[in-house]
């Protein structure tokens, strides 16, 4: 096998002991399998080389040698001998890392710093024995102290002092005459027992009673050793012992049964099904038993969860200690019955094999956090509920209480102070390491923990508070960066609800669920901290600092609520492009401009104007001639305060932006169209009326667009706008208010990518009434260029007329004649040539108002090179039929796509469908 199939084939494995990745999923598998690979030949830190670390061991030994320091190398060869038995995974790097901090070993090395390296040995304190403490007492020159005094009553002087002086065995080389043990004999528990009378016999009865374990076993007839016979009271007392965890006879460590014993008087068949029975229940205890006894975790959801099974297998070894005493000390006549101790012990059991289960299941899952066993216990006390199980529900309920109790001391943390604790793994938020600007701060500073699958990391039962437990805190954060944080931390920090099992299920709501009346508890529990906080800062920001305000400018800026000071600033904007100036298009004058139009509803410190240098045409006659040029490059920016910022961010001012300009475009195309070019010729009748007819119903689409703009869009829209920030509660639920109102008015004005198609040939009509005045003022220069044309050749034939009667009043004559000639084709071109000195002087010193006649110029110059082929009712014509083609495509496309949409802004749609098709007719203009 090559090194990479090899490889590849290890990845594999490590994939499935890792990541336990489902085979169905396909793609994760093989991404997971490349980036695995990746990491595994592009490490740059390898693993140490043990055989090079050896080798330079051996070699460093050997160097100690030929330098004539054997001493050394020897203890050195001694070390490594030693260590050899301890070698592990980690030796050959800890070698390394000794190896490369030693700096010239064979120099520097001291054979005398090892002993620096041993422990130094306890002092041994001296035993101390009775001849020691008599000897330093003076007791060895006592003698009378040793000798047996006789307290009897007698007066007899001579017996005494004959008693003293008889010899004694007392001397100081045996002190003691009670005993002759020595005196550093060990002393045992035997010598401490106190004999009773009838001890004996009792010791003797109680190991009779035990024999059975011990018995030997005869064979029968068929050469199978015989069962050992146990009693019914034996019998129990070992399933006791088994239940509670503890080693037995008739139960291996596995909670097996032993088959080398049977139950008196009874088949092993009723036996073994009995048996069985027992040590299936402390199979089921076993998983419990050792979690509960293993060292206590770190974290401290672990913890109580731990302490609460201990909790709960203390209460039923209580209740075995209870049976158990029952039979220990019989006084009257009792029935030893193991079915009805399993029927009683079965309602203390339930609730433990459910907590068996879940610790079960929490082992078998990989990567699990700590508040899985909130999770399973949820559901655990729910289908305790649904059951009927009272006693396992109670249980269940209550260490699921306590354990939440635990996992409350962030959320309250977090909730009051707006801080995490730090080194918390179970909390669902989590703060980014960078540092936000202020009006970020709701948005980025702090965010949930999800999972790579998008999975919450929280409880799924806390999936509906999860939101408001957030906002409660990042509203406490926003109060202390406004300085406004120690008018509520009273209120934030007051007295509670209580959630431990009583408060929570009392005793009238038994047939309520669970899930029903933790939720309750728990919104009640969050409303006392979420409510006050939130509150407050909505107070602050629409008190303090003009949230109702600011919003009343958007709509004034972007929506032209107000509708003077909107025509004032468009009009500005529209005349200058008429006259094609460029002044305007500068930020400080469009500033000026914006700033003096809006003054009534807006401070002008705080707002301003842009120009979007990718939206102006290359020249002033090129912006005018369509609403697609230069009218999108007009930025109005309205600087809020921050706080206002979190509400209302900077994408949605483009949103706002995007309204502006469509009103601005709609404004421009009903601006030309109530303020046509008056001529001072008179046009055909005929030409006249088309023009006024295609006018008047550009006119009313412009209008019914604005109409349905202002009266079906704008205004039900703010309505219900101010109607739920009434309800609102908090910054999002402000926030969320707002962005639907923006989203609502964006949809339904035909902004949205759906009907980007509709908007562009709504955009196609006012471009139609630019190109319908350019036309009509095209058509008026021409026939005033015809009027005075004949009115130059009128005056030039009567000036002919005159010159003819006045060579037949003069003489003829060659001179005279060709003097008023001369005199005649003199002023004629003296005239010409006035003109073109005048037009040189235009050219040479051109000022604004030239170039202006010039770009006018252009544009009727345009419009007569566009229709130059075509006759003015061909123009108007085609026009009119432009106008209605699009007006058909407007009013079909919005039907069609109400009809297929399930968005609310469709019903709108319909209605803005239904008030077009009013304009469409049948019958064609006649022209």
């Amino acid at each position: 096998m090559s090194y990479l199939s090899e490889l590849a084939a290890l990845t594999d494995e490590l994939i499935d002991a890792v990541a336990a990745v489902p085979k169905t999923q396909k793609r994760k598998l093989k991404s997971l399998r490349e980036s695995t690979v990746q990491s595994l030949l592009n490490q740059n830190f390898l693993r140490t080389n043990q055989f090079e670390v050896q080798n330079r061991l051996t070699g460093l030994v050997e160097r100690f040698r030929v330098i004539n320091r054997e001493p050394l190398g020897d203890a050195l060869e001694q070390r490594l001998d030693a260590l050899k038995p301890h070698v592990n995974d980690f030796t050959p790097e800890v070698l390394q890392f000794l190896l490369e901090l030693s700096d010239k070993p064979a120099q520097k090395s001291r054979l005398s710093d090892l002993e620096r390296l041993k422990e130094p040995e306890e002092d041994a304190v001296p035993k101390l024995t009775w001849r020691q403490i008599a000897k330093e007492d003076g007791w060895h020159q006592e003698r009378a102290l040793w000798k047996i005094l006789d307290h009897a009553p007698s007066s007899d002087e001579e017996d005494y002092y004959e008693r003293e002086e008889a010899p004694s065995d007392v001397s100081i080389a045996s002190p003691s005459t009670a005993s002759s043990v020595p005196d550093d004999a060990p002393t045992t528990a035997q010598d401490l027992a106190i004999k009773l009378p009838g001890g004996e016999e009792l010791l003797r009865r109680i190991l009779d009673s035990q024999d059975w374990r011990n018995a030997t076993r005869d064979l029968d007839s068929d050469g199978r050793q015989k069962k050992t016979p146990v009693t019914s009271l034996q019998l129990l007392r070992e399933v006791v012992f088994m239940l509670r965890g503890l080693p037995t006879s008739l139960f291996d460590s596995a909670c097996k049964p032993v088959p080398d014993f049977v139950l008196e008087d009874v088949s092993w068949q009723t036996y073994d099904a009995l048996v069985n029975t027992f040590s299936e229940c402390g199979r089921k205890l076993a998983p419990l038993r050792i979690y509960a006894g293993k060292k206590e975790k770190e974290e401290p959801l672990l913890q109580v969860f731990q302490d609460s099974l201990q909790k709960a297998l203390q209460s039923f070894d209580q209740e075995l200690t209870a049976i158990q005493r029952r039979f220990v000390a019989i006084h009257k006549d009792a029935i030893v019955s193991l079915v009805a101790i399993l029927t009683e012990l079965g309602p203390s059991l339930a609730p433990l094999y459910v907590l068996s289960g879940i610790v079960q299941q929490v082992h078998r899952e990989r990567n699990t956090k700590a508040f899985r066993y909130l999770e399973l216990l949820y559901d655990a006390v729910g289908m305790a509920q649904m059951e009927g199980s009272l006693d396992a529900y109670k249980l269940l309920g209550a260490i699921f209480l306590d354990c939440f109790q635990v996992y409350l001391k962030p959320i309250r943390f977090w909730m009051e102070e707006g801080e995490l604790l730090a080194g918390d793994r179970t909390f669902f938020i989590g703060k980014s390491s960078a540092r936000p600007q202020l009006h970020q701060i709701w948005e980025q500073q702090f965010h949930q923990l999800v999972s790579s699958e998008g999975v919450l990391n929280a409880p799924r039962f806390l999936s509906p508070a999860v939101d408001r437990i957030v906002r409660a805190g990042k509203s406490i954060v926003v109060l202390k960066h406004l300085k406004r944080y120690s008018s509520v931390a009273s209120r934030v920090k007051a007295e509670e609800p209580p959630m431990d099992f009583a408060a929570v299920c009392s005793d009238g709501t038994s047939f309520a669920p669970f899930s029903e009346l933790f939720g309750n508890a728990f919104n009640k529990w969050i409303q006392s901290k979420h409510h006050s906080a939130s509150i407050t800062l909505l107070d602050i920001l629409f008190d303090s600092y003009g949230l109702s305000r600011a919003f009343d400018t958007l709509r004034c800026l972007y929506l032209m609520s107000d509708g003077a000071t909107s025509d004032a600033f468009a009009s500005t904007i529209f005349r200058q492009l008429d006259n094609f100036s460029t002044s305007w298009n500068d930020k400080f004058t469009l500033t000026e401009i914006a700033q003096e139009a809006f003054s009534q509803c807006v401070a002008g410190h705080r707002l301003s104007a842009d120009i979007d240098q990718r939206y102006i045409a290359d020249s002033p006659a090129a912006s005018r001639a369509s609403v697609r040029n230069t009218l999108p490059a007009i930025r109005l920016i309205y600087h809020l305060p921050w706080p206002i910022q979190m509400i209302i961010s900077p994408a949605e001012v483009k949103g706002y932006q995007t309204m502006f300009v469509f009103l601005l475009q709609t404004r421009r195309a009903i601006y030309l169209l109530k303020h046509p070019l008056l001529g001072t010729t008179t046009t055909p009748a005929r030409h006249q009326s088309t023009y006024y007819l295609l006018r008047t119903k550009l006119l009313w689409f412009c209008n019914t667009i604005m109409s349905y703009l202002t009266t079906l869009v704008f205004a039900p829209n703010i309505n219900k706008m101010d109607e739920s920030l009434q309800h609102a509660l908090d910054v999002d639920d402000v926030g969320e208010v707002h962005s639907k109102f923006l989203d609502r008015i964006l949809s339904e004005s035909c902004q949205g990518k759906r009907l980007r198609p509709i908007r562009d040939c709504i955009l196609d009509m006012y471009d139609l009434a630019i190109k319908l005045e350019d036309s009509h003022q095209a058509e008026m220069a021409r026939l005033e260029e015809e009027q005075q044309e004949i009115l130059r050749l009128s005056t030039f034939s009567a000036s002919q007329q005159q010159l003819q009667q006045q060579k037949r009043k003069t003489r003829a004559g060659r001179t005279a004649s060709l003097y008023s000639k001369t005199g005649l084709g003199v002023g004629l071109d003296g005239e010409e040539d006035g003109d073109d000195e005048e037009e040189e002087e235009e050219g040479d010193g051109a000022t604004g108002a030239v170039r202006e006649e010039r770009w006018k110029r252009s544009i009727m110059e345009d419009a007569r090179a566009r229709d130059s082929n075509k006759s003015t009712a061909a123009v108007m014509k085609e026009m009119h039929s432009d106008f209605e083609r699009h007006l058909r495509f407007v009013a079909s496309g919005l039907r069609g796509v109400a009809r297929g949409s399930r968005e609310d802004a469709a019903a709108k749609w319909d209605l803005l469908a239904e008030m077009l098709e009013g304009g469409i007719k049948e019958a064609r203009h006649v022209f």
